[in-house]
């Protein structure tokens, strides 16, 4: 059994575009047409390849099946609405993946679609009563890696340069992968609440600090990667469940390279 996983491109236009052409299926196919929508949708599909073949599935068809089904809805959901934000997301959601079943023979078990680069909707088929959102966020803050109970040299061939004695800094990405359910009308909380959570929680304390100075937490823990992203989720489970969110998982860039996520496993 394997996962096959297509990102679908397009914008929607108050006309549709679709008959201009398809010429790069890579940026956006319908093209961008004055201020138009863009966003990506993935769609995961699960079965087992093909033993001559090697395919599981073809692309083309999941490709196919998002442009006819998926993008027309959609269209009609947003071209003539001039109040959007009354849109009932989860309901939203499961009529993209419903949508996509039958052409894709029930392969389908999850998809996600991109709102903007950093702000992201996911459902799955095996359980369409909640949504998981996802929303990106930044911080600049400096840090040394050190621990006090090894020796100067031990420090330096552990952490080499990030054990700089007077520090050294990150422009820190991070995201918070939210459990949202469905109300009775199919909306499910705005992005706006839990960026009010986030900013006072984790904004206002770490942005624009050193962390080994500034932020008690941090005094005699050291401020990894891998501890920055445990720290971030304890520091919101508790405040987000006040407000009836369901944290899932917190991952921190330190940089483009580096990823650590916090708990394992939860929504791999």
């Amino acid at each position: 059994m394997v996962e096959l996983t297509r990102c679908i491109r397009f914008c929607l236009n108050a006309q549709s575009g679709q008959d201009s052409g398809k010429y790069n299926t890579f940026s956006a196919w319908p093209a961008m047409q004055g201020l138009g929508r863009y966003y990506e949708l993935s769609v995961t599909c699960q079965g087992e390849p093909d033993p001559q073949t090697g395919y599981f599935l073809n692309i083309k068809e999941i490709d196919t099946a998002v442009r006819e089904h998926v993008l027309p809805y959609l269209l009609t959901r947003i071209g003539d609405q001039t109040n959007t934000s009354a849109i009932a997301m989860g309901h939203l959601m499961q009529e993209i993946i419903t949508r996509l079943q039958l052409p894709l023979d029930q392969s389908v078990i999850r998809v996600q679609l991109a709102l903007t680069p950093f702000y992201k909707l996911q459902i799955r088929s095996s359980n369409m009563s909640e949504v998981v959102l996802r929303q990106q966020y930044d911080f600049a803050a400096a840090h040394r890696l050190h621990v006090a109970k090894l020796s100067d040299e031990q420090n330096q061939q552990i952490f080499g340069k990030c054990n700089n004695p007077s520090g050294h800094g990150h422009n820190y990405q991070f995201e918070v992968a939210v459990r949202c359910p469905l109300d009775a009308k199919g909306h499910i909380n705005t992005v706006a609440v839990i960026d009010e959570v986030v900013d006072r929680v984790i904004l206002v304390p770490l942005d624009h600090k050193h962390l080994n100075e500034d932020v008690p937490v941090f005094k005699n823990l050291n401020p990894s990667v891998e501890n920055i992203a445990k720290v971030i989720y304890d520091w919101l489970v508790g405040p987000m469940k006040e407000m009836n969110l369901n944290l899932q998982v917190v991952s921190v860039w330190e940089t483009n390279k580096t990823r650590c996520t916090y708990p394992a496993g939860v929504l791999s």
